[in-house]
């Protein structure tokens, strides 16, 4: 019986052996291939980009009729006007929201429909918050198409990733923190401003630099809201009521202009800026929270 038993085991050690060596090549290869396939997509972009990026491209202004005014300043500063105004909008909400659901509210149906509310949210195509930001702020509230509107839009497509994010880095915190502070006799907003939020805020910064990479990359959600115009800003305020067009809207009117000079290469060019903005966001992201997490 123990020969047998023995002759067992090392079959199955064997069975096993092979089930994770399959295992581990898949993985392996499904790894390979992805970072491949991304490798080839941004050597791609930035082969054909980056040789007509120049310091004049960056600071110039754009005109579809003058061929010697082919920047993207406009374009830029309006990607800027977008990332700030929804960031001003949403951030309060999105870092109130995520505290209210982790430390005050009880944890039952109410919450729970909420966290599915946002899971669906996250979901949504943003062409979607496109037709219903065109709907309810550029129609029924009455802003048009405008940067502001465009905002108020993009604000909706990233409260649940700064909600779903910052609450899961809140819930993070040990409790213990929390029970000790208040054994204490610290008061509870106290110990969330003090305590909580501080150890949850490489989350919280990674929320952010997310959201801002989804804002600069998003070009559904704002076609139908902040417009195509091209114009440079005449003065703040009056700016945000009027239309804007952002890199990704650029990006996606000159490739649609296929029979103008050098309308691959403007194409190109703004793919490129885009591409190295949302590396930079992911690897600032990265960096912040490894710091905050050391600190």
């Amino acid at each position: 019986m123990k020969k047998n038993e023995s002759k067992g085991i090392i079959m199955n050690k064997k069975r096993v052996s092979i089930y994770d060596i399959i295992l581990q090549f898949g993985v392996y290869f499904s790894a390979a291939l992805t970072v491949f396939v991304l490798s080839c997509l941004i050597i791609y972009v930035l082969y054909n980009g980056l040789p007509y990026i120049s310091f004049d491209f960056l600071i110039s202004k754009y005109s579809e009729n003058d061929e010697s005014q082919k920047g993207i300043l406009p374009m830029l500063i309006n990607t800027l006007y977008i990332v700030v105004i929804t960031l001003l909008i949403s951030l309060p909400i999105g870092i109130g929201s995520a505290i209210y659901m982790s430390q005050y509210a009880r944890q039952g149906r109410f919450i729970k429909l909420v966290r599915m509310a946002t899971e669906v949210l996250s979901g949504i195509p943003s062409i979607i918050f496109g037709l219903f930001g065109y709907t309810v702020f550029c129609g029924l509230f009455k802003l048009g198409t405008s940067i502001i509107a465009g905002c108020l839009t993009m604000t909706i497509c990233i409260l649940p990733l700064i909600i779903r994010t910052t609450e899961e880095s809140l819930n993070s915190v040990p409790s213990s923190y929390k029970e000790g502070a208040i054994a204490l006799g610290t008061t509870k907003l106290k110990v969330i401003f003090d305590i909580i939020l501080p150890c949850a805020l490489p989350g919280v910064i990674t929320a952010i630099i997310l959201a801002i990479g989804r804002i600069v990359g998003e070009s559904a959600a704002l076609l139908y809201t902040s417009g195509m115009s091209y114009t440079m800003p005449k003065g703040f305020f009056k700016h945000i009521f009027s239309s804007g067009r952002t890199l990704t809207l650029h990006l996606y009117q000159s490739a649609k202009q296929a029979n103008t000079p050098d309308a691959f290469h403007i194409a190109f060019a703004t793919a490129s800026v885009l591409l190295i903005l949302i590396l930079l966001f992911n690897f600032l992201a990265k960096v912040f929270s490894n710091v905050f997490r050391r600190e």
